[in-house]
């Protein structure tokens, strides 16, 4: 499978694939900012306010597709200070559960590094729930763990737990 980088227009069109997703992987679990259970429509409204930034530059959505499907998704949120504009936030990397085991994690992870490198990034980070499968994706792809931050957010069913951050310099593509 390809990932495929959307531009605002077609993140407004496919707000609703989207957003499926995002409640599938809410409902089974996953800690992405959301408590369980996600309402369809809360979760297609954050993608659409997406759009705004994905055409202002300052967030980059690439999505994967099986079947006509949309099964994972990974993001890049882009700082808009001076000071750091070398850098940029790995967010939203999902695999639908029937995407998973395939590599497709791995591959969408790979999508969001490379094109950051070809933007002239140099840094990289994210932050996952600590003792996700997530962990061991990230720990085999180079990165780098940071630390440990308790109670830093609410899984999907309420309950307070660590995050893990990590980071990974890349080198940045020639222009």
């Amino acid at each position: 499978m390809r990932a495929v980088r959307w531009d605002a227009g077609r993140l407004r069109a496919g707000a609703g694939e989207l957003g499926e997703l995002l409640t599938d992987i809410v409902a089974g679990g996953a800690s992405v900012g959301f408590l369980a259970p996600l309402d369809r429509a809360e979760a297609v409204a954050w993608w659409e306010g997406r759009a705004a930034a994905v055409a202002a530059g300052q967030f980059a959505v690439w999505v994967a597709r099986d079947a006509g499907r949309v099964v994972g998704t990974v993001g890049l949120a882009f700082p808009d200070k001076p000071n750091s504009r070398h850098r940029a936030e790995l967010v939203k990397l999902m695999v639908h559960p029937d995407g998973r085991g395939r590599g497709l994690g791995r591959a969408l992870l790979t999508t969001a590094e490379e094109a950051a490198a070809a933007a002239g990034i140099t840094l990289l980070h994210l932050d996952t729930e600590t003792g996700s499968p997530a962990e061991r994706l990230y720990r085999t792809a180079g990165w780098t763990r940071a630390g440990v931050i308790p109670d830093y957010a609410a899984s999907p069913a309420g309950v307070l737990r660590p995050t893990t951050l990590y980071y990974k310099h890349l080198a940045a593509a020639t222009r």
